[in-house]
């Protein structure tokens, strides 16, 4: 709690200080354009990042970590070009805009709501503090294009199926009217002390795994891969969005998470699009993709435990296997598969794997090698540069079965058809599984299958060059579909047992 400290920075003052600075506490909306927060100061502003790393908000994995301090310098740099800072300092969120107020004079704090239910019990403490103490709080939305409390079914609440939830969210959203960026903003009369960026540790070290990142964080990266996708990929997004050969997603997931573009600029400049003659069949794809990542936003606010917990009680009693051995083979790339085995390497290489990708590869380590679906969560969580709660917990769920409109659980990928049917020509297997560059298209999807003559022409030898089918997917799928069988056919418990 906050609210002693907060109390003796007020204490002895008779009349509110008219130029005193508001505080705008940045968290995951690190933009300067559509911030709602920044646009409702007046006077002087002090932005303040806080790296809060206590119990009840979920640490960040090493991707995002990575992301956010590239972030967080492009956000400094475009700060002081218009006459400003970025303060940063590390801590308990609370005490940390305790000691700002104290040391600043503040009269106000500002934020972007955040929606995870450690964040929400945070802030709202924060707020009861601040409110209790004089000081003023606006918090505001400028993650979502409409709250998770606003959508609401006939019977008054959450929705658990995503097209009636997007057919009522999408009309909501009317004419987007977006908050323009100043080009200055006004200082305060002295800053407060700053940590420095570098101190935190957030880039790897020894070894360093980003070297093959190819990103560019920050507000300037979003806006140029949102005019990118916009201006070409779109075109053949109803297709092109499911091969992994081809420059066909948007791959804005990372921007949107971090706040570097906001939901309403993406909704706005897609509309634009639209209106210069960009498909409105494409543009409404692509849009409704967009309303997947609301509607996984509309289930973690409603269901806070969608990351550790599975939507579906009845999947509390299913049969997983701990095999370590099997899980390593996934996460390392080294299934024997090739599409799997490109698609964990992507994910190892950029901090980033192709939404295709990510369902196939998640349907194997869940059907084919029946390991809990909360270990692949958290392997993405700690891998991924657009880690996202609702997004990584609720897509888990949705291959496992066990979540809200959930893909069922006899619909098991065929990793083998499904590298033919999305990647036809090997070009994605070959980028990411060098070794078998010299296959032909024919057998690239199922080395195991080709006459030795081809393999030795190609360089390879099963198991020396290239790893072996860890599994064999037909009895796989068959030993998957059984134990499914099985926890529909257990008897369940009722309240009167």
């Amino acid at each position: 709690m906050i609210q002693p400290a907060i109390r003796n920075v007020r204490l002895g003052v008779t009349t509110p200080r008219t130029n005193a600075p508001t505080l705008l506490w940045l968290r995951q909306d690190l933009r300067l354009a559509d911030n709602p927060a920044l646009a409702a100061i007046e006077g002087p502003v002090i932005p303040v990042y806080i790296l809060d790393e206590t119990d009840g908000v979920r640490p960040m994995g090493g991707a995002s970590r990575w992301w956010l301090d590239k972030s967080l310098a492009a956000l400094a740099v475009d700060l002081e070009a218009r006459g400003s800072r970025l303060i940063l300092r590390r801590g308990t969120a609370g005490q940390v805009l305790a000691d700002l107020v104290r040391e600043t004079g503040a009269r106000a704090v500002h934020w972007n709501r955040l929606y995870e239910a450690g964040t929400i019990a945070r802030d709202r403490a924060i707020k009861a503090d601040l409110t209790a103490a004089g000081i003023e709080v606006l918090s505001c939305n400028a993650a979502l294009l409409n709250e998770p409390w606003e959508i609401q079914t006939g019977a008054g609440g959450p929705y658990k199926v995503y097209t009636p939830y997007w057919r009522a969210a999408r009309q909501r959203v009317g004419d987007v009217v977006l908050h323009r960026a100043s080009q200055t903003l006004e200082s305060p009369q002295s800053w407060p002390n700053s940590a420095r960026l570098s101190d935190w540790g957030l880039h790897p070290c020894r070894p360093d795994w980003s070297e093959g990142f190819d990103w560019t964080p920050g507000e300037a990266g979003a806006k140029a891969a949102l005019h990118d996708f916009l201006d070409g990929p779109v075109r053949g997004y109803s297709s092109d969005r499911d091969r992994p050969d081809r420059p066909g997603t948007s791959r804005l997931s990372p921007h949107l998470h971090f706040g570097e573009v906001g939901p309403r600029q993406v909704w706005r400049a897609a509309q634009d699009a639209a209106a210069r003659g960009a498909s409105e069949s494409q543009i409404d794809k692509f849009l409704a993709e967009l309303g997947w990542r609301e509607f996984h936003h509309h289930l973690l606010f409603h269901w806070p435990n969608l990351a550790t917990e599975n939507f579906r009680p009845e999947w509390d009693h299913f049969a997983w296997r701990d095999d370590d051995e099997a899980f390593e083979a996934w996460a390392m790339g080294q299934t024997g598969f090739p599409i799997i085995d490109a698609g964990m390497r992507e994910l190892w290489a950029t901090g980033f794997m192709h939404n295709r990708l990510r369902m196939i590869v998640a349907s194997f380590l869940i059907k084919d090698l029946l390991i809990d679906w909360r270990r692949g969560e958290q392997w993405f969580w700690d891998c991924l540069v657009d880690a996202d709660l609702a997004q990584n917990s609720a897509n888990w769920q949705w291959v496992a079965g066990s979540g809200a409109d959930a893909s069922p659980w006899f619909r098991i990928f065929n990793p083998v058809t499904q590298g033919r049917k999305f990647d036809p020509d090997g070009a994605y297997v070959r980028q990411w599984a060098p070794e078998l560059r010299n296959l032909p298209n024919g057998v690239i999807h199922a080395p195991w299958t080709a006459v030795s003559e081809v393999l030795g022409q190609a360089g390879i030898q099963l198991g020396r060059d290239y790893p072996k089918p860890l599994v064999d997917h037909g009895r796989a799928r068959d030993r998957a579909l059984e134990a499914y069988a099985a926890l529909r056919a257990a008897p369940r418990e009722t309240e009167a047992s």
